[in-house]
């Protein structure tokens, strides 16, 4: 069997030529049938392969099908990777993708470019696939390099509007400021190591003593940090996700859940035990990671746009996963990587398919329909108004599957006791806790404001009275493609937790004895990361717990009768509530201060050096020089045979003249 796992990243492949090709021709049937077929399959085998791997002595399953590069030092070989690591991260893309697929087939039902979707998504699950497979660093770059592409043609889908094209490129262009340090971080490794396969520089790593300052080790992580920045939304490389919106919601929900958005995440667990080398990388990290999660959550807060809420959440919650990776807790932040992506898959298929529901009885940007107990919902034109929190209300009655799978969903991302959430979350923050208290703090403030803006969305959305009843109206349960994805989801954000119920909570946090030989591997010493008391573990969960159960109440209460409290807080705090809406104007002052000087001088630089240098002196003056000596010499051109005879007797003078001076 081992010699048809090359499938698992090819069959999505075969599958985007297909329908890229064909599709259209063939049909929506076919199309259906190709595009999920091909996930399906790839996900059969990537069981096989887990199950293979799983039954190895070391719990590695190397597929080396030859070398692919060779020239000097540098020898790449053309091979898949499944172990601990890729082999769950590998299931997690080819099972809710597949998931996000199916419900694709209702989502998308009606659109025109059916099949180029379908394409898009296979390719980007075949790229996915081959970063998360590849034995090579070289590999693995093929694979980040080909779901920035992906995101670009997914996000800007719906390329006749004016802001998805805008937003994929958006995206292309960030991804590849941070593609810049990994490119750099990869030939530094292969300065200091002499390769990049995985395999042998983790070999060699684990025979090496932290760096003390500033060293190599410490400028290739970062490096490679600076890249995890652009995939995973990292402050200040974050500004492309929230507008990856512009997307169909699917493409929201693959991107945004447990594939691209978690590749820097994955990167460096795959590196592990050269990022332990480089402690003030592993601090960078940290901060970053904590600096992120805080700032997107305060913007999460205000936001009107239901995707929006869950875009800033996205950040967030990466922010959290790097906490947990710079606190040397790899096992704590993929294990959250692991939960976020049940929750957050689910979140925002739950939100595409209140969006369905409302899309048809939606009215336009600029009508204003709905009051409520005095508090009137203005139109906002920045917002689509099928979109928009204050024009639903009262859902649950109308689409009960989709409020009960939100309803998980919310617990967990809010890490209410027993959740996946719940685990994830207050490992993490332990063991930031343990590392500086001033991270848990910044852990804590977050968690409590995530609670509380998913209170408020899923009281906006489901509970209430229907602040548009035209809309209310016609809103309905979607269909059973849409519907079964999420139950399938809401199952897996519950058993999600058996995987991971810490230590220091009087678990055996199964996952990190899992992931050790890979987030170990060619270590001498082994694993590491020894935890402290359970007391101490207990009273921090206490207070996070309590602080987030508290805050989650408040964003009900706030909430459940209406926009009258919101409005008046707002009012009471106008400037906060602006600066916070307006997500701290980070996008103006980079359109401003950074993206306007680069068009000037780009625009100097065109005039000075293609109109005035190179068209005007380089080819234009050539031509007219031509063009003059041309006119010149035809005014010698009189037709009358004595003007010729005579400019050939001056001529011989002059050249009699010169020989014999």
């Amino acid at each position: 069997m081992n010699k048809y796992y090359w499938l698992i990243p090819v069959l999505p492949l075969l599958g985007a030529v297909f329908n890229g090709l064909v599709g259209k021709r063939a049909g929506k049937g076919a199309v259906t049938i190709v595009g999920l077929g091909v996930v399906l399959g790839s996900l059969l085998l990537a069981i096989s392969a887990f199950f293979a791997m799983k039954g190895m002595p070391d719990h590695r399953l190397v597929l080396d099908y030859g070398e692919w590069m060779a020239t000097g030092a540098l020898s790449v070989p053309f091979g898949l990777v499944v172990d601990p690591l890729s082999g769950t991260m590998m299931l997690v893309v080819a099972g809710i993708g597949f998931l996000i697929h199916l419900y694709s087939v209702g989502y998308m039902h009606g659109d025109e470019g059916y099949a180029r979707f379908f394409s898009y998504m296979n390719l980007f699950v075949f790229f996915m696939l081959t970063l998360v497979l590849g034995s090579s660093l070289v590999l693995m770059f093929v694979g980040w390099e080909g779901v920035g592409l992906c995101s670009y043609l997914l996000i800007g889908y719906f390329f006749e509007t004016d802001f998805a094209p805008d937003a994929g490129l958006k995206a292309f262009l960030t991804n590849r400021l941070g593609d810049l340090g990994v490119v750099i971080g990869m030939m530094v490794l292969f300065a200091a190591f002499g390769t990049l396969t995985v395999s042998d520089i983790l070999t060699q790593a684990g025979h090496l003593a932290p760096e003390v300052g500033f060293g190599v080790l410490t400028f290739a992580t970062l490096m490679l940090f600076v890249g995890a920045t652009g995939k995973s939304a990292q402050l200040p490389l974050y500004l492309w996700l929230p507008d990856a919106m512009a997307g169909p919601t699917p493409v929201s929900a693959l991107i945004h859940a447990a594939t691209m958005v978690t590749s820097g995440i994955y990167m460096i667990c795959r590196l592990a035990p050269v990022f332990t080398l480089a402690p003030i990388t592993m601090d960078v990290v940290a901060w970053v990671g904590a600096a992120t999660a805080l700032f997107a959550a305060t913007i999460g807060l205000v936001q009107r746009d239901i995707k929006k809420v869950l875009a800033y959440s996205t950040v967030s919650q990466l922010g959290y996963m790097f906490l947990g990776l710079g606190a040397s807790g790899f096992a704590a932040g993929f294990f959250h990587v692991f939960t976020h992506a049940w929750f957050k898959a689910l979140l925002f298929l739950g939100a595409g398919s209140v969006i369905h529901a409302m899309h048809h009885g939606a009215p336009s940007a600029h009508a204003q329909h709905g009051q409520e107990d005095g508090a009137h919902a203005p139109s906002d034109p920045g917002v689509s108004p099928e979109q928009d929190l204050f024009k639903m209300g009262g859902l649950k009655a109308k689409m009960p599957i989709t409020f009960w799978t939100m309803l998980i969903a919310t617990l967990a991302i809010i890490g209410f006791p027993g959740t996946s959430g719940f685990a994830s979350k207050d490992e993490i923050l332990y063991l930031a806790y343990l590392k500086n208290p001033a991270l848990w703090a910044v852990g804590v403030v977050t968690a409590c404001f995530t609670a509380f803006y998913m209170l408020r969305l899923f009281t906006l959305a489901f509970l209430g009275k229907a602040r548009d009843p035209h809309a209310y109206d016609h809103a309905h349960e979607s269909p059973a493609t849409m519907t079964l994805p999420l139950a399938l989801l809401a199952v897996g954000t519950v058993l999600a937790v058996w995987l991971g119920w810490p230590k220091a909570f009087g678990g055996d946090f199964r996952i990190e004895a899992w992931l050790a030989p890979a987030t170990t591997f060619g270590q001498l010493h082994g694993a590491h990361g020894e935890h402290g008391s359970h007391q101490l573990a207990w009273a921090l969960a206490s207070v996070s717990t309590l602080l987030g159960l508290g805050s989650a109440a408040f964003g009900y209460f706030s909430y459940k009768d209406g926009l009258a409290v919101s409005a008046a807080r707002a009012a009471q705090f106008p400037f906060l509530h602006k600066l916070l809406l307006n997500k701290y104007y980070v996008d103006e002052g980079v359109e401003l201060y950074l993206l306007r000087p680069i068009r000037w001088c780009g625009n100097v630089l065109w005039k000075l050096f293609d109109v005035i240098i190179i068209d005007g002196v380089g080819v234009n003056l050539p031509g007219a020089l031509a063009r003059v000596s041309g006119d010149f010499t035809a005014l010698l051109q009189t037709g009358r045979v004595r003007n010729y005879a005579l400019s050939m007797a001056l001529g011989a003078a002059v050249l009699l003249y010169v020989f014999l001076k």
